[in-house]
């Protein structure tokens, strides 16, 4: 019987090949924006990433990319308060949402973010499909909740990617993968299939570059 979001399999060497093309074009900034006004135009299809502070993303981006340095990490939580473009080749957008959970940002700018998003999310028609990106080591949190009801009620197929797994022993790492699963059983919106990444020992993101190929 199938596992309710289940453990994404690695692909065949077809599908590992495509979308190894796709990411083997060039990968570059395009823009921050901070309005809906400044978007670029939706002429490619998009997929975005979303995490909470210090997650892993811009790790994560750079290791889909292959380009280091490209999304700039950073330890300080909300450092991130634009939604970053980056284009790969000519067929895709990246996009970088804004990091969540930071407690010391100020509750206006918490407030602007919070907006821009929703605005986003709900009216991107090129956008394919968000990935919430959730901790090995710590599993869903409240913050997570947040951000999986906003892709719920923008009608957003989300997918969840779990990051740092080189960091979690393996029984400490099937815990925490059913706290995954039980989270996200109550978001309609999530894509029943969980990916396991880590950033550093390139686990899974040959994977992720084909799901992401398969979109259309």
């Amino acid at each position: 019987m199938q596992i309710p979001f289940a453990l994404a399999e690695e692909p065949d060497q077809i599908t590992t090949e495509k979308g190894r093309k796709l990411f083997a074009g060039e990968s570059l900034f395009v823009k921050g924006v901070v309005a809906m006004s400044g978007l670029p135009d939706a002429d490619r299809m998009e997929v975005c990433f979303a995490g909470r502070s210090n997650v892993g993303k811009s790790s994560l981006i750079n290791a889909l990319t292959g380009t280091k340095g490209l999304a700039r990490a950073s330890n300080t939580p909300g450092r991130t308060q634009e939604i970053n473009f980056f284009t790969q080749g000519p067929e895709l957008y990246l996009v970088d949402l804004p990091g969540y959970g930071y407690a010391n940002a100020p509750l206006a700018v918490v407030e602007k973010w919070q907006k821009l998003l929703k605005r986003y999310l709900s009216g991107r028609q090129t956008l394919r499909r968000a990935f919430v990106l959730i901790d090995s080591r710590h599993g869903v949190k409240d913050v997570d909740e947040e951000i999986m009801s906003l892709l719920d009620s923008s009608a957003v197929t989300f997918q969840c990617v779990m990051t740092k797994a080189d960091k979690v022993k393996l029984k400490d790492r099937e815990r925490v993968i059913e706290q995954v699963r039980t989270a996200l059983a109550r978001h309609p919106a999530a894509y029943p299939e969980i990916v396991l990444t880590s950033s550093e020992k390139g686990d899974g993101i040959a994977t992720l570059r084909s799901i992401i190929c398969g979109l259309e």
